[in-house]
């Protein structure tokens, strides 16, 4: 090899060990879930049911607000001790339409409330900490628009609140799983972060995080921690960490399952996942001094960094996506000799990635014989998704700073009809077709070659990009619904 090669090379094989050592903490998880599955928290019940604020924060909602009033309004709880905001800040017909819904339920002897401002100031941290100063509530239980909580949500988590205890989250379910392929993978993505993920961190002494939604907080541990703080993308990350360094400790109850509505294509999951990388990288940023310095034990501490930088094996998989074809062709003649370190890669990255959610479909569904058969599409769809996660990483890494844009919802449930198509044209889903060709080309090459070792992971990658590039490219407008408002896709 000429030195440039061999540079190339050794690019090639670090980023590979890079990803390999975050597939390892994949099976660590999935091993601490195994031992710990049957350790869970013992409710007590208290003795008197205190005083409750659901906050249910809105911004320009009008499919989902009336059915999202209604769910939290219905909670099954005295009615003395429980008391509703609907937290408002929206620009369109949807106040008139919460507006309506909360005289309807104060009518029927609901405490509930409209708080509508004028401004976004803080966006959603911003609207949970004005709300918090008005509440009386000593617990406040937070919920996103597409959520539709059991009437028993209160009654079953506040019993797990003693005395040190900040916050308790419920497990994330899935309304509309079955309305299209990309729906049934993002409910496999979601399961393994809350089925393995969040039990093993939690169950096993680890730190864990509240998501924003479906949970419950000591009102208490939200001012502990220094209330809430709009800096990062990912408020509710940022406080779960801050509370956790002021002491307090969190619960997690995967068999509470509230469902909840997952984005109906490719732009709106865009959106979605470009926020919470961009804001766990944030959160990073601003917290992992505080954390690494903090004299807590080693494992928390370690978990801590690998949660908090796990978006950035994004940036990883793009550089390894330029060159793995390149360093496949440089080795040449001698890829015998480098059979050992491809299985070993694919085996630590890629693998792990299939025992991880394999994992979670078996302990989360009778029949998750038939549901792990996504996963290898699952694992292309994170494939294909990291141009655009990537852009989120270099975004929080040079610290530029943007608005905070909600996910667009639908307010369905059921498979949706497909009126009409069109063709949009963006930068990155443009990069995502040219990386697919790309790894189409080389696959071919490597056919041909007889470079089979690489095969696995070329096919991955053309299938990843084109999945993600093809849906990104050609927008769908179902049921006569308008397309989303173009800052709400702007990472697309």
């Amino acid at each position: 090899m000429s030195p440039a090669e061999f540079a190339l090379v050794a690019v090639y094989v670090g980023i590979a060990v890079a990803l390999s050592l975050y597939g390892l903490h994949r099976y660590h998880l999935t091993w601490l879930f195994l031992k710990h599955r049957s350790d869970g928290a013992t409710p007590h019940t208290p003795a008197a049911w205190p005083v409750v604020t659901v906050q249910l924060p809105l911004y320009n909602e009008p499919r989902v607000v009336t059915r999202a009033i209604d769910a939290v309004a219905a909670l099954d709880y005295p009615a003395d001790r429980l008391e509703v905001q609907i937290l408002d800040d929206s620009t369109d017909g949807t106040t008139a339409m919460a507006r309506a819904a909360v005289e309807r339920w104060r009518k029927r002897g609901v405490d509930i409330r409209l708080i509508h401002r004028d401004n976004r100031e803080g966006y959603k941290a911003g609207a949970l900490a004005e709300g918090m100063e008005r509440a009386r509530g000593r617990f406040i239980a937070v919920f996103d628009a597409d959520f539709l909580p059991q009437a028993d949500f209160l009654t079953t988590l506040l019993p797990y609140f003693r005395d040190d205890v900040g916050m308790v989250q419920a497990r994330w379910g899935h309304l509309n799983e079955h309305s299209s392929l990309l729906t049934r993978l993002q409910a496999v993505l979601l399961d393994g972060h809350f089925v393995i993920e969040h039990t093993a961190r939690n169950r096993s002494g680890r730190w864990f995080n509240f998501n924003g939604t479906a949970g419950i907080w000591r009102r208490e541990a939200i001012e502990d921690a220094g209330g809430w703080h709009h800096d990062t993308l990912t408020e509710d990350l940022d406080l779960s960490y801050r509370a956790q360094l002021a002491g307090w400790r969190f619960v997690f109850l995967p068999d509470v399952v509230v469902p909840a509505e997952l984005p109906g294509d490719i732009a709106a999951f865009k959106t979605q996942q470009h926020r919470w990388a961009k804001g766990s990288v944030q959160t990073a940023r601003k917290l992992l001094p505080t954390l690494l310095r903090a004299p807590l034990p080693l494992r928390v501490r370690v978990e801590a960094v690998a949660h908090l930088t796990a978006n950035l094996a994004y940036p990883m998989v793009v550089l390894l996506t330029a060159i793995t074809p390149l360093a496949v062709r440089i080795r040449g003649e001698s890829v015998g000799r480098y059979l050992w370190f491809d299985l070993a890669f694919f085996g630590m990255a890629m693998v792990s990635m299939g025992v991880f959610y394999a994992t979670s479909q078996w302990a989360a569904y009778p029949d998750w014989r038939r549901r792990a058969l996504r996963i290898p599409a699952v694992l292309a769809l994170g494939i294909g998704m990291s141009v655009s996660q990537s852009l989120a990483v270099f975004e929080a890494l040079a610290g530029h700073l943007s608005p905070f844009v909600r996910t667009p919802k639908t307010g369905e449930i059921k498979k949706r009809r497909v009126l009409s198509r069109h063709l949009v044209l963006r930068p990155v889903a443009v990069a995502e077709m040219g990386f697919a060709l790309y790894h189409a080309a080389a696959l071919g090459w490597a056919l041909g070659e007889g470079y089979y070792p690489s095969v696995p992971i070329q096919l991955l990658f053309a299938a990843g990009f084109a999945t993600v590039g093809i849906r990104s490219m050609v927008r769908s407008a179902p049921d006569g619904a308008a397309d989303a408002p173009a800052a709400d896709v702007a990472a697309a």
